[in-house]
């Protein structure tokens, strides 16, 4: 079966990390037509705009796209591209797994957790004004039908996967009718899902739970702002953001990406690794219902990761992009899965 996916290269290191992953995607034998789209600040540079409605088009069409990281700039320049295909696309859900992985040097070691972020809301609404010079605003949105969807996503993902666990993060002592609405919202969701235990917790007290002892969490669900930071974090429990995957999914389209910087002091250089891009290339290939390829990918991965004899800069070793990709294709035959 041959699919037709958007492909979204990126800025910095993206096309050197996208280019080896579809390499590694073909060896293992799924056909793709990769539908190049263009996004970010080389669209910007070229055609004026970071996020061109051509490539909205696209995504709409195949519902399917893999994206390399892009450069957005602090306080001026354009929008987050990123988070302006969230509300294009009403991609609503992020899907972040924080799981170690043997020859990855993390602070813990058996973590096996999931962050998932609502997408669309909170302060990410984009809805900021100047009340007046030196004082402004921005409007943080939490509704109940956002709250509610996000709630099923995370339970309905818990139950799909054998998770024993979810518990909702939130700020309810301090933001009563924001926070308060999305934590009311989870706990009736809970009551649809009596085989699946449920709790919840403040943020910033999960955040500290989480560096002490994260395996005492599972799934974790929680509004945008909130997952964006604690989804961070959780990489960071297991080595970082160059090693952890994300998607994200909507009723009618799903982007799956590396969230990782562009990395622009080593673009070019053939240095950069591309296991978060291929991890989340192989989230978006059990999406696709290739499911047999995406575990030999991964098993193929871990192989040579835990062998450690062929890994890039950041893991501590000295191979490049290129070689890095072609130890894990001489794996896909051999690896059991």
């Amino acid at each position: 079966m041959s699919h037709q996916v958007c492909l979204l290269s990126g800025d910095g290191i993206g096309p050197e990390i996208t280019n080896v992953v579809r390499e590694i995607i073909d060896a293992a034998g799924v056909k793709i037509e990769w539908i190049p789209c263009e996004a970010g600040l080389g669209s910007f540079e070229k055609n004026g705009d970071p996020l061109p409605q051509e490539t909205l088009d696209k995504i709409r069409s195949t519902k399917l796209a893999l994206k390399g990281p892009l450069a957005t700039a602090s306080g001026t320049g354009f929008r987050s591209v990123n988070v302006s295909l969230r509300k294009e696309l009403q991609l609503y859900a992020n899907y972040r797994p924080a799981k170690s992985l043997k020859g990855v040097p993390a602070p813990f070691e058996n973590v096996d957790l999931i962050v998932v972020r609502e997408n669309t809301e909170g302060l990410y609404s984009g809805l900021e004004h100047t009340v007046v010079p030196g004082v402004v605003e921005s409007l943080r949105v939490i509704t109940e039908a956002g709250s509610r969807r996000i709630a099923e996503f995370a339970f309905e993902t818990a139950r799909s996967l054998g998770r024993k666990r979810v518990t909702c993060i939130h700020k309810a002592n301090i933001l009563k009718l924001s926070d308060g609405l999305f934590l009311d919202t989870c706990n009736k969701v809970a009551k649809d899902y009596p085989d699946i235990q449920y709790d919840d917790c403040i943020v910033d007290a999960a955040a500290m739970k989480m560096v002490l002892n994260p395996h005492q969490f599972d799934v974790l669900v929680m509004e945008n702002l909130f997952g964006d930071i604690l989804s961070d974090l959780a990489s960071g429990l297991v080595g970082g953001l160059g090693v952890t995957p994300s998607g994200n999914l909507g009723t009618d389209a799903a982007v799956f990406e590396a969230v990782h910087g562009t990395a622009p002091d080593i673009a070019g250089k053939n240095m950069a690794n591309p296991t978060a891009l291929l991890l989340s290339a192989t989230m978006m290939l059990k999406h696709m219902n290739e499911a047999e390829a995406a575990k030999k990918i991964e098993a193929s991965l871990f192989s040579v990761l835990e062998e450690g004899k062929t890994l890039t800069g950041d893991l501590k070793g000295s191979a490049s992009t290129t070689d890095f990709a072609e130890a894990i294709i001489a794996k896909l035959d051999t690896v059991a899965v």
